[in-house]
């Protein structure tokens, strides 16, 4: 009788604090805090080595993804074993804008500017705990749009003859929405560096374009959580024919690998990787009289570790203010 009391009495504990549970759980089924970098992936391939001549540009880059995870965890402490899954709809618009200089710096010509993402996220955790045979179950969701961190950018770019090389830094800085255990927050509440390098080989003759982007992405800690990602290496490809001066298509992809752990509060030895591949198409035309600079790919996920594994689709457009 004593036992089944207890045991009663452990599942009743449990089921108040299952959403509880779920939420730290869920933060352990990817690596780097939350499931993501600041830094993009996929935001660069086509085109990324060659820097657009001086003026200033506005740039309405949207991105969909849709993606889960799962994890199973043994608690010792309840003497069970947690499954966790994750879901998550992802739609991100990024408006930005670069002001492109005659301005040169190391030989290179500087460009500058910021992006601000406003994101819109649905998300779900499910869980099953498995006590002694007796299983209980239970679930949070959330769905909002909030503000994300504003990401400041620094470029330099060069170019000779077919080859066009450009080096982008970009700053996450922390203001985003934000708030300690939400289950979806829009910004990181961590200051992070990304250093990129982009070189695209583009032969006029006879429209075929290589682009190659490698990059480190480093975090710095959340002092909420007491939670540091883990830095990240990170390298995206694009090989494109261009059929015209309008139109070109071909593949895109990335490889992302972290070169840490994550540390602090977080899991020990818990790295996270993805790779990705799919079509991609640049279009240009024009609204008017404004000429309008088009790309859109659609980047399907594979080779997955500790991280979502899902697919996603990017449309991006720039004009010239």
């Amino acid at each position: 009788m004593r036992h089944t009391i207890s045991r009663y009495w452990v599942f009743n504990t449990t089921v108040a604090t299952v959403f509880f549970v779920a939420m730290v759980a869920s933060w352990q089924v990817n690596a780097v805090e939350g499931g993501s970098g600041f830094y993009l992936l996929g935001g660069k391939g086509s085109l990324a080595g060659v820097l657009a001549p001086a003026g200033t540009f506005y740039s309405l880059d949207s991105y969909f993804y849709s993606g889960d995870t799962s994890a199973n965890q043994v608690l010792p402490t309840l003497g069970g074993e947690l499954e966790v899954g994750l879901d998550a709809d992802v739609i991100v618009a990024l408006p930005s804008v670069l002001r492109v200089t005659d301005l040169e710096v190391f030989n290179g010509r500087l460009a500058f500017g910021a992006v601000v993402p406003v994101l819109n996220q649905d998300v779900s955790v499910d869980l099953t705990l498995d006590i002694d045979g007796e299983v209980i179950g239970g679930s949070e969701s959330d769905k909002d749009t909030q503000m994300g961190d504003p990401v400041l950018l620094a470029i330099l770019g060069w170019n000779e003859g077919n080859l066009h090389t450009t080096l982008n830094m970009m700053l996450n800085v922390p203001v985003g929405d934000y708030e300690e255990g939400d289950l979806i927050n829009g910004g990181f509440n961590r200051w992070g560096l990304d250093t990129t390098v982009a070189f695209t080989y583009m032969d006029p003759d006879t429209g075929l374009e290589l682009t190659v982007a490698p990059g480190i992405t480093l975090n710095g800690k959340n002092r909420d959580t007491d939670y540091r990602s883990g830095d990240e290496f990170h390298i995206e490809f694009a090989a494109m024919q261009h059929l015209s001066e309008k139109y070109a298509i071909g593949l895109a992809g990335y490889h992302y690998e972290q070169i840490d752990n994550d540390s602090g509060s977080a899991q020990d030895g818990y790295k996270g990787r993805v790779s990705a591949i799919g079509p991609a198409g640049n279009f240009n035309f024009k609204l008017g009289n404004v000429p309008v600079y088009g790309k859109a790919k659609y980047l399907y996920e594979t080779n997955v570790r500790n991280r979502m594994e899902g697919s996603a689709v990017y449309l991006s457009f720039s004009i010239t203010l």
